[in-house]
């Protein structure tokens, strides 16, 4: 079973997100989002493959058990050594043969889950970057239909002098002892 990991660093999404002007919060919220939904398609990939192996697996048991029970069919029929000997050979190259063309019907769908899995991760990165986009978008909409009020405090014109208060007078000085 072949496992693909996408590498996501959630600090380094989160430090973007802040430094585009969302919330510390908001952020973390996003990126614990992201990596739940990248957790479950994960699952969802690993309990296909599963599935599919078990399949595989019922399969060559199949054959295997239909090949068997053909074999033993055959066997008490034999007359020779020889024509034993014969008959073996068959069914052991018929069974390499079903191995193979099993092997290769394995191979070509485990390529074809692996494209289809990059592109559904394409297609879930281009919907996440839609809804981050929308939410902004309804962020800044929101900004200004209520805009954040900000309060005006005009300046006072200088009506006071204002002073620095005067030191006290130094003492005398005392006459210095020679």
């Amino acid at each position: 079973m072949t496992t693909i990991t996408i590498p996501f660093d959630t600090l380094a999404f989160v430090k973007e997100l802040e430094s585009a002007g969302i919330p510390q919060a908001h952020a973390e919220a996003q990126a614990k989002a992201l990596t739940t939904v990248m957790r479950q398609v994960d699952a969802r990939v690993d309990d296909l493959a599963a599935k599919r192996d078990k399949q595989n697996e019922e399969k060559f048991d199949t054959l295997s058990d239909r090949n068997e029970q053909h074999v033993k069919g055959r066997l008490d029929g034999l007359a020779t050594r020889q024509e034993l000997d014969f008959k073996l050979a068959t069914v052991e190259a018929n069974l390499k043969r079903d191995i193979k063309e099993l092997d290769t019907k394995m191979e070509t769908r485990l390529k074809e889950l692996e494209v289809n899995l990059k592109r559904d991760m394409k297609e879930i990165e281009l919907r996440m970057v839609i809804k981050l986009g929308a939410m902004f978008l309804a962020a800044f909409g929101l900004l200004r239909l209520w805009p954040i009020p900000v309060q005006y405090v005009p300046q006072t014109p200088a009506t006071q002098e204002m002073r620095l208060p005067t030191p006290p007078p130094a003492p005398p000085a005392s006459p210095s002892p020679r």
